[in-house]
């Protein structure tokens, strides 16, 4: 047996066209490659292949190969901690990882004990005078955060640069989540209806956000390979007395005891969930609070708002009851805020007929990714590179860029443009024809040189506006015939400070990726 040290992986998402997004994350992970082989006088034996576990690890993944397939050789899979059996997979799987809260299927998640792990080979067939090389790779992750797992389990979905649609707020039987049972009672319902409603209705990317529990990452870690085309995002529903808001990105548990010794406010939780690198969001901040949802609305005070990444503008619930999160999200970039506006249905009922209000998807939130993975999909979230399809529909499109001179901005971008600058604005729609294209500047519907009606499928308009050299916000979006919102964009900020942009550094433990300017 032979044993090398593996180098950090660097993974870097960069692409041409589009909004520019930040470089992903370089993942914090150490591993091993252990090599040996297996000789015809194993034959119907199991081999052990020591290791140690660091005492930082919080998961242990690790790949297999060997050679001999083509000759019938037949190797076993499986994983020992220094306490019991983790992992048997039989022949049937590459790859295993056991972490806190998750694990693949056949393995057992739980604490990582540090010290002697041992790969467990079985060997039910190898031929007579027949020799097979093995290879395994083990990884150990130190923090629960996805964008620090191994390559191996953040392989995109899709890759290439897009528009990604997804669903940011649901909930299953690891909270509140419910469906009727084959009686007909109503049940705490499985993971898997969720996750079908979403592949059902087409989206590229779910986040599964029970209340404060971790429990549901290893239902999501078993259903993932396939579903294939949907990204599970972990996720989280941190719900206190004082509001509710969205943990994405991170395994790691996140203490919600309001109160308590170890949480003493709202921004002592945020700063929690700012070293762990995860991404929060304010969720249906304009909900009532009392007996029939204790701490649904948002009555946190003070909080500092630059430890927040997003906000809720459109939850399914609550705009069913026209408690609208724009107003709330208008106020904070009023203030200077650089907070991006996202959506999320807020469902409890996965078997919800999908054409209703408040379904899986409905609202969806539609995010320009370097590729569909965790950390390219939460990096545009961060950048602000996001619009809000409050139909849930396949395919309308809202698009918004800003030029001044040689430099051009993007939703969530910024732009600076001195006093008597011209800055032209570009509003590219799809798909939503027999609506109105409206610009908001600092919350006002700004007049169009030309009629605002829809009137093709695929149509742009074009804005002129001098700058008078101060801060603003301007933000695109379409209306209905009807008067109800169709699209939400988020803005292009003119003329702002970049340090009042809650999380405007994608903080990943000690490190911190550097904005790209576009």
């Amino acid at each position: 047996m032979r044993l090398s040290s593996l180098s950090p992986f660097i993974a870097l998402a960069c692409f041409l066209g589009g909004p520019s997004l930040r470089a992903a994350p370089a993942p914090v992970t150490d591993g091993l490659v252990l090599q040996g082989t297996v000789s015809d006088s194993q034959n119907h034996t199991y081999i052990q292949v020591p290791f140690a576990v660091p005492p930082s690890a919080e998961r242990v993944t690790i790949t297999f190969a060997y050679t001999g397939k083509e000759q019938h050789t037949a190797l076993d899979l499986g994983l020992l901690d220094p306490e019991r059996l983790r992992c048997w997979s039989g022949g049937n799987k590459s790859l295993l990882t056991v972490g806190l809260s998750d694990a693949t299927p056949s393995c057992l998640p739980g604490p990582i004990p540090p010290g002697h792990w041992n790969v467990l080979i079985g060997v039910p067939n190898i031929r007579p005078q027949m020799t097979s090389h093995y290879t395994v790779h083990v990884f150990f992750t130190s923090s629960g955060l996805v964008a620090r797992e191994a390559a191996e389990l953040r392989t995109a979905l899709a890759v290439g640069p897009a528009w990604y649609r997804g669903d940011l707020h649901l909930h299953t039987a690891h909270s509140d989540g419910q469906c009727p049972s084959q009686t007909g009672k109503m049940v705490p319902c499985p993971v898997f209806f969720t996750v079908d409603a979403a592949a059902r209705r087409g989206l590229d990317f779910i986040a599964i956000t029970d209340h404060n529990t971790t429990s549901q990452y290893d239902a999501m870690r078993e259903l993932q390979p396939y579903f294939d085309k949907v990204l599970l995002i972990p996720g989280r529903e941190i719900t206190t007395f004082q509001g509710h808001l969205n943990l994405l990105g991170t395994t790691d548990f996140l203490d919600f005891r309001l109160g308590s010794a170890k949480v003493a406010n709202v921004n002592t939780l945020l700063r929690s969930a700012e070293r762990l690198g995860a991404l929060t969001s304010i969720n249906h901040p304009a909900a009532p609070s009392g007996e029939i949802c204790m701490g649904c609305g948002w009555t946190a005070s003070p909080v500092d708002m630059r430890l927040l990444t997003a906000v809720e503008a459109v939850n399914g619930g609550s705009e069913q009851h026209g408690f609208s999160g724009i107003p709330f999200w208008n106020k904070q970039l009023d203030n200077g805020y650089r907070l991006t506006g996202i959506g999320g249905s807020d469902n409890h009922r996965a078997m919800q007929p999908l054409d209703q209000a408040g379904s899986v998807g409905n609202p969806t939130t539609v995010v320009y990714g370097a590729e569909l993975s965790v950390p390219a999909i939460l990096d545009g979230i961060r950048a602000g590179h996001v619009f809000v399809d409050l139909a849930g529909s396949h395919d309308r499109l809202l698009e918004a860029s800003a030029q001044s001179e040689d430099l051009v901005a993007h939703m969530g971008d910024s732009l600076p443009a001195g006093r008597a600058q011209v800055v032209r604005f570009d509003l590219h729609v799809a798909g939503v024809e027999k609506g109105k294209i409206m610009l908001l500047e600092d919350g006002q519907e700004m007049p169009l040189p030309t009629r605002s009606d829809i009137t093709a499928p695929d149509q742009t308009f074009h804005l002129v506006w001098t700058s008078d050299g101060r801060r603003h916000w301007f933000r695109a979006q379409v209306g209905g015939p009807d008067a109800k919102l169709w699209l939400l964009g988020n803005p292009i900020y003119v003329n702002w400070d970049a340090t009042l942009r809650g999380r405007e550094e994608h903080r990943n433990g000690e490190n911190a990726a550097s904005e790209q300017v576009k």
